[in-house]
């Protein structure tokens, strides 16, 4: 079928070669690399009406700017895909917007990151089965056998890929304090090696872990050449947040977003009160700038 894939980048790259490997027609719009398109108007007319249009461009302003454009470009029976890492709660109200126009919005998570040209992305699908039915044939084109769902009304698909994340934060986290640990202790452990075999009967054996012997075989335990500062985009605070409105602990991924958080002081106001404090109860020592 046809569809405009607006965003080329690490994902939507990658996705529209995909497609089009499984004989797909994808029309293209991204202001910053070479597409079929050089405005969203162009884009709407190379494509066949009902239009398919998938958004694959970074959450917040720039996804708004493009659905409201799209809203008053597209006609009653297009359809708008959101794959972006957007907030449900913005799916929920995108879908409002569109239905009001006769336009049909889905929300679609989408996890695979630069691997899924070749494995295929998991997607985690919302919005009406009308909608989503019609669009199957790409969903199931992107995603490996098994790898597809539809989760669920409007905001299901992102709400799902908003916990899947969280969970990802946890699991990374505590990877990171294990390999710390070893990385630490008295032996001279050999920790691309240790990632190998953990690969192979442990119990936590994972893709994540696959990626970690990676790095560590290039860069060794030390990983010279990369800054030990993490960055999230959203998703981990999202699922904090509707951890707490559900009255649901999430203990370990509210620590994994902290650590991430931890990682970018140079230097800890908080464990200089703390520093300071010891000193005037109890003398202890203090170490100077």
């Amino acid at each position: 079928m046809q569809l405009g894939m607006i965003g080329l980048g690490r994902m939507g790259g990658n996705m529209t070669i995909r497609l089009r490997e499984h004989g797909h027609d994808v029309k293209t719009y991204d202001p910053g690399t070479e597409s079929t398109a050089s405005t969203l108007g162009e884009l709407r007319d190379q494509i066949d009406a009902p239009r398919a249009f998938w958004l694959m461009i970074p959450a917040g302003k720039i996804t708004e700017g493009a659905f409201q454009e799209l809203l008053t470009l597209g006609d009653p029976g297009d359809a708008i895909v959101d794959g972006g890492n957007s907030n449900f709660r913005d799916s929920q109200r995108r879908y409002r917007d569109a239905q009001a126009k006769g336009i049909h919005f889905v929300d679609a998570g989408v996890s695979g990151g630069i691997w899924g040209l070749r494995n295929g992305y998991c997607l985690m699908v919302g919005g009406d089965g009308e909608a989503v039915q019609r669009l199957e044939p790409v969903f199931t084109a992107l995603a490996p056998d098994d790898g597809y769902a539809h989760v669920g009304a409007s905001g299901a698909g992102h709400f799902t890929k908003m916990v899947h994340n969280g969970i990802e934060y946890g699991l990374m986290q505590a990877y990171a304090e294990g390999f710390e640990v070893m990385a630490k202790s008295e032996f001279e452990l050999d920790l691309a090696e240790i990632a190998g075999i953990w690969r192979y009967g442990s119990v936590v054996r994972s893709w994540l872990l696959e990626l970690l012997h990676d790095a560590l075989d290039k860069g060794g335990n030390d990983l010279p050449h990369i800054k030990g500062y993490v960055e999230d985009s959203g998703e981990g605070r999202w699922t904090i947040h509707e951890a707490i409105a559900e009255d649901v602990p999430v203990p370990v991924i509210t620590a994994a977003l902290y650590a991430r958080f931890a990682s970018r002081i140079d230097e800890s106001y908080a464990a200089k009160i703390t520093a300071a404090l010891r000193n005037e109860f109890g003398g202890h020592a203090i170490k100077s700038e």
